[in-house]
């Protein structure tokens, strides 16, 4: 095998609570994610030129170190001394700096494709070791599907799939710095958190309204207040069919879940009329955890 050519899928979080703030400045969480339809497209080919070498379809994206793609490239290279070089080729379409792990699950498509490459011989369990050097996000999109994460986000449970359905994707035309997110989030009596646990039931009993009635974002009292928008977007969704909507991870990307593909179509093509997101996509559950 020369080159392999491979989706990177987003997620989403179906619920995300904030436990505590440790001492080191971590905060312990425990967040039900999830992957969906939405990825991007590596593909990777040997060349004879040592290193590595990277283009992607957005400019403003870093192509060396900076990127987590070429990090988990030349782990890899290095932990195994591979001596020939690789040349990738990163097509982005899931938004970035969004809460969807972009970045961390085009590090796990590297990992993948480096592995079946070069026939490194790594389970997946191995793989998501070396994974977590790289970034917490990125274990889990090499497991993929429904799964509960704790402590920092590392610590992984696959959970009963996820029911299926259209889901649909807007990221307002803002960035949001998930370091000032956390940094500002109140965490005291008054702090409503989601109840994971419940969801987590719903989930297994595969109904979508118990699902969207338990959903739950404790970073939307930091993220909503200091921008607005993601509150319009989360209205213009369940006014537009969706049985649920909330916003994933840190933001600024909100999500609607929707019962019917055809309510869900339309309310697409109002959200792009809208003018309330740059990005909008419709999409689905994803449940089957193999690359």
């Amino acid at each position: 095998m020369d080159e392999i050519s491979l989706k990177a899928l987003a997620k989403i979080n179906l619920g995300l609570d904030v436990v505590r703030r440790r001492e080191d400045g971590y905060h312990e969480v425990r967040m039900i994610m999830q992957t969906i339809h939405l990825y991007d497209r590596l593909k990777i080919e040997k060349t004879h030129t040592p290193g590595i070498s990277m283009k992607t379809n957005l400019s403003f994206l870093p192509v060396n170190e900076n990127n987590l793609v070429y990090k988990a490239g030349k782990l890899l290279m290095d932990e195994f001394g591979i001596d020939t070089g690789v040349s990738v080729n990163l097509q982005k379409r899931i938004p970035v700096a969004a809460g969807m792990a972009g970045g961390s699950t085009d590090a796990a498509a590297m990992l993948y494709g480096m592995n079946q490459l070069f026939e490194l011989g790594l389970s997946r369990g191995q793989l998501m070791e070396r994974g977590v050097k790289i970034g917490a996000d990125v274990p889990y999109c090499l497991m993929r599907g429904t799964a509960l994460a704790e402590g920092i986000g590392e610590e992984l449970h696959s959970l009963s799939p996820m029911i299926k359905c259209p889901v649909l994707i807007a990221k307002p035309s803002i960035s949001v710095s998930t370091k000032f997110v956390y940094e500002n989030l109140v965490l005291d009596e008054n702090t409503i958190h989601p109840d994971i646990d419940g969801l987590i039931t719903e989930i297994k009993s595969k109904n979508l309204k118990g699902v969207c009635d338990k959903m739950g974002n404790v970073l939307e009292t930091v993220t909503i207040p200091n921008y607005p928008v993601i509150a319009q977007i989360k209205e213009f969704m369940m006014e537009h069919g969706a049985a649920g909507s909330m916003m994933s991870g840190s933001g600024p990307t909100v999500f609607g879940l929707f019962r019917e593909e055809a309510v869900a179509k339309e309310a697409y093509k109002a959200m792009k009329k809208s003018g309330l997101a740059g990005q909008v996509y419709l999409t689905s559950i994803y449940n089957n955890r193999r690359k």
